[in-house]
């Protein structure tokens, strides 16, 4: 039978049997060489190993007793096995901590391994996104991201990234399209940062600039910035015309674009709460605009024509995506690559721009109106509290019949007797 420990005898030897396991009162009981039987008031059983190392007496958990735990038997073979270790002068409380540590290193590393950039960049993104005032700036996060980035190392483990990935993004468009590289960069060493403060990864960061990036890259300073490249205004409406043989809704958006001489952010984030197709109005609310300003956009017959034809697809935005919700952010310049033309989906802006300023009588300030830049400085601006909203109007039903197609002359010409009127 065990024996409950009031004073430990000198030498006890395999004091225990499975019996008296099993009986064994709430106590301590020992069975010798240092295992103990712990035994609680609930009824819970489990085994000790209590040992001598450097003067010192420690304890050791070896597991439950009883029925589904480890018998006197498998007991009595941990207990030996930690005795040898003893007496070569390991600890085992030490060792168990180490492996212990070891285990969860292990395992954090192996859950460290799953997080790829992309994981991190959706974090931050969502994170942060809301103090970004400018929707513009959120939707080009994204999409550069998505472009340029996600395809070389949006699926690879975060802290696996180093400056030979990087570098297969940036070079290629270092120098092609230094601005859009420069942005990406900067966002590459923004979501690394975060990584390393969500620990995630270690060392440097393979985007940052200085002392880095910068011994390998020219300075974008040194490059030539540009501007969008813009189709001669003359061009466009062979091109409007090219557009109507396609079936594709980044087509119709695009002769929107043109059409409305409105951002592309714009347009493909245009929901139907912002038309009224009556009034053929569109009017652009103050948080998706660059200048912060409710812009009023005035439709040609044409632009109605192109919103009539797409509602019935029922979505909430005019222009509905191949995958659903919004057309993708680079839909409309893909396309233009696929018709192998060499401009910029901004640079249709410029082209009405000098079209407006070189075919027509308008007043500069109406023009720059129509493409919702601040006109004037702050005493001006508070003098002119209107948005010349009549003026614009025919300027664009103007812009429209002339990307339809009609003579220069006769757009001229409606331009020079409505003004007069």
């Amino acid at each position: 039978m065990g024996t409950r420990l009031v004073g430990m005898p000198k030498k006890l030897h395999n004091a225990l049997s499975a019996q008296a396991v099993k009986h064994a009162k709430p106590g301590r009981h020992a069975d010798g060489n240092g295992l103990h039987l712990l035994v609680k008031e609930s009824g819970a059983r489990s085994w000790v190993y209590r040992f001598m190392l450097n003067g010192k007496s420690r304890d050791i958990g070896l597991g439950s007793a009883g029925p589904g735990g480890l018998s006197l038997a498998a007991a009595r073979d941990a207990r030996d096995a930690l005795r040898v270790k003893v007496k070569a002068g390991i600890d085992p409380l030490e060792e168990r901590a180490q492996e212990t540590a070891e285990a969860f290193a292990k395992a954090q590393a192996a859950k460290v391994a799953q997080v790829t950039f992309r994981d991190v960049a959706k974090s931050y993104i969502s994170a942060n996104e809301d103090s970004w005032r400018n929707p513009k700036h959120r939707q080009q996060w994204r999409n550069t991201l998505e472009t340029y980035v996600y395809p070389e190392i949006g699926d690879m483990p975060v802290g696996e990234i180093e400056a030979t990935h990087v570098l297969r993004i940036l070079e290629p468009i270092w120098k092609t399209k230094a601005e859009t590289a420069s942005r990406i960069r900067g966002r590459i060493e923004t979501v690394l940062d975060s990584a390393k403060a969500r620990g995630y990864r270690e060392g440097d960061n393979p985007a940052r600039w200085r002392g880095h990036l910068a011994q390998i890259l020219p300075a974008r300073t040194k490059l030539s910035r540009g501007h969008h490249k813009a189709m001669p205004y003359a061009e466009i409406p062979a091109f409007v015309r090219a557009l109507h043989t396609r079936e594709a809704i980044a087509a119709l958006a695009l002769e929107f674009a043109i059409l409305t001489a409105a951002r592309s952010g714009e347009v493909i984030g245009a929901t139907w709460e912002e038309v009224d197709l009556e009034a053929a109005l569109w009017t652009v609310p103050a948080e998706r605009m660059k200048a912060a300003k409710e812009h009023r956009v005035p439709l040609s017959p044409r632009a109605v024509e192109i919103l009539k034809s797409v509602k019935a697809l029922g979505s909430e935005y005019l222009f509905l995506g191949s995958r659903g919700g919004k057309l993708s952010g680079m839909a409309m310049a893909m396309l233009m690559r696929r018709m192998k033309v060499d401009y910029t989906v901004h640079g249709f802006r410029s082209g009405f721009r000098d079209w407006a300023a070189e075919r027509t009588s308008y007043a500069h300030e109406v023009a720059e109106m129509a493409l919702a830049h601040t006109i004037g400085n702050a005493v001006e601006r508070a003098y002119r509290r209107g948005d010349m909203f009549e003026k614009r109007r025919r300027l664009m039903v103007d812009w429209g019949d002339f990307c339809s197609g009609k003579p220069l002359d006769a757009a001229t010409v409606v331009s020079l007797r409505q003004n007069v009127a």
